[in-house]
């Protein structure tokens, strides 16, 4: 028998990893626990709420680890444009890594929910401002001005997920390359 942490956790990834790749609705609970392992009334047991919290709690987790993974992409760079291209490579190698079946883990629930879920809404919010201060703190690293670093921030995250959108669709990931190289000229210090 699984520990109790280890059910939670195996059923929250996995969940993540069916949110990105088929939205909200297209996965039913019975996946979960399937592609889980999960008995069936551990799904209730730890998220009481049902499929809602599930979903909030795995675009947090979702977005929690993307956060790492650009945080630790822009620390190794040492300016804007290497930066921002490590942002989009990061975008990028998840697209082909999964042959364009995951999009942006938080975008796909997101783009669903947003309108009808108040919690999930906050979770998608909550990942997203916390992507936006971590670029905002690498520009500002970069030599961008205080002043210009958010507002750039916002373009930059805006920028990505839209060409990620169209990488996707396009099942091309050059525009994503492209987006990048044009945000690196918008983030030349003054």
């Amino acid at each position: 028998m699984a520990p109790r942490g280890e059910t939670r956790e195996r059923v929250l990834r996995t969940a993540a990893d069916l949110f990105q790749r088929q939205g909200y609705h297209g996965t039913g609970l019975n996946q979960v626990l399937a592609d889980s392992g999960a008995p069936r009334g551990s799904l209730y047991f730890h998220f009481p709420e049902g499929k809602e919290q599930l979903a909030s709690e795995s675009v947090a987790l979702s977005g929690r680890t993307v956060s790492g993974a650009l945080a630790e992409a822009v620390l190794a760079a040492p300016d804007a444009r290497a930066g921002l291209a490590a942002l989009g490579e990061h975008f990028a190698r998840s697209l082909l890594d999964s042959d364009f079946g995951k999009g942006c883990p938080v975008a796909t629930v997101a783009l669903e929910t947003a309108a009808e879920s108040e919690t999930i809404r906050a979770a998608c919010e909550a990942a997203y401002d916390e992507w936006q201060s971590g670029i905002a703190v690498a520009l500002r690293g970069w030599g961008v001005p205080g002043e210009r670093a958010e507002p750039l921030a916002a373009l930059v995250l805006s920028s990505l997920q839209g060409a990620v959108m169209l990488a996707r669709v396009r099942r091309d990931v050059s525009v994503i390359h492209q987006v990048t190289r044009q945000l690196s000229e918008l983030a030349r210090p003054e």
